[in-house]
């Protein structure tokens, strides 16, 4: 060995920005894996799912993000919405996915009033971190902006939620598309410019036109998932009861992927295809 050449430990190398990475994690999608893919207008796949045997699954068919949703609270646990999950049910979900998965990158939601102030937020993200997940969501405008700062400043990577947030659905008054006028259009770019401002490191864009979407996600730096909000998104999520056909009633920006492939690993592999090439969303599961 030369003088002066460094020795790495066993399990560490150098990148090719001269960092130390474990070997184990190479393979690993980061925050800053998504950044590199919105910089250089290239797609990435992201679905909901609650379990380790789906988590390896999607791992396998090249599913970039995971998100454990409260969604759960309908899909899994038969809630008629997603206010009466709780942080130790997401914490046991999250749990089940990162044994599944060493690959994507695992979103934990924060449930129904675990981040009404700061401090709450902090909690309760700990929580979710420690049980695995490599970021937290969190749901509404710019009254977030301080606790999305709180955790930011604490080292604790942070997905914003706009559009149709389902935890308020009782004060929405239902389950519908969000942005459709000039002002609520407005109030939502100025919301998601002020949540980035804020530290928040992904958005998702619910069930919002097209139009706006695409407005939205091209004013902000970081990566945008869509979900019944149009393909000009950086990404596209669904839930994986609704792209398997196994939910009962399935959202009308949703797509039954296992009804055109012969196997669940095929129409995983199908999605990741079709949202990466963009021809997922179609107009038939968009609002314009």
């Amino acid at each position: 060995m030369f003088a002066g050449e460094p020795t790495w430990p066993p399990l560490l190398q150098p990148n090719t920005d001269g960092d130390l990475t474990p070997r184990d994690a190479m393979n690993k999608v980061t925050i800053q894996t998504l950044q590199k893919l919105k910089l250089e207008r290239q797609k990435f796949a992201v679905v909901a799912a609650y379990d380790a045997s789906f988590s390896t699954l999607l791992a396998e068919a090249g599913v970039d993000v995971i998100l454990v949703g409260d969604s759960l609270g309908m899909t899994v646990q038969g809630h008629n919405t997603t206010v009466p999950v709780t942080i130790d049910d997401v914490c046991y979900h999250t749990h089940a996915v990162k044994r599944g998965n060493d690959t994507s990158l695992i979103i934990g939601d924060l449930p129904f009033m675990t981040y009404s102030s700061p401090q709450d937020a902090l909690l309760n993200s700990t929580k979710l971190m420690q049980a695995g997940a490599h970021m937290v969501k969190l749901e509404g405008g710019r009254w977030l902006a301080e606790a999305i700062k709180a955790l930011s400043d604490c080292g604790i990577p942070v997905c914003a939620h706009l559009g149709l947030t389902p935890q308020s659905v009782n004060k929405l008054g239902g389950y519908k598309v969000q942005g459709r006028d000039a002002d609520s259009a407005q109030a939502m770019i100025e919301d998601a410019m002020a949540l980035e401002a804020a530290g928040a490191d992904l958005m998702v864009l619910e069930c919002v036109p097209s139009v706006l979407a695409k407005r939205i996600s091209e004013q902000l730096s970081i990566p945008v998932i869509g979900i019944g909000a149009g393909s000009d998104t950086d990404a596209q999520v669904l839930v994986i009861y609704d792209m398997l056909g196994i939910s009962t009633k399935s959202p009308k920006f949703s797509k039954n992927y296992l009804q055109y492939n012969p196997s669940i690993p095929a129409a995983l592999a199908d999605y990741v295809d079709e949202v990466k090439r963009g021809a997922f969303p179609s107009l038939e599961h968009s609002f314009e």
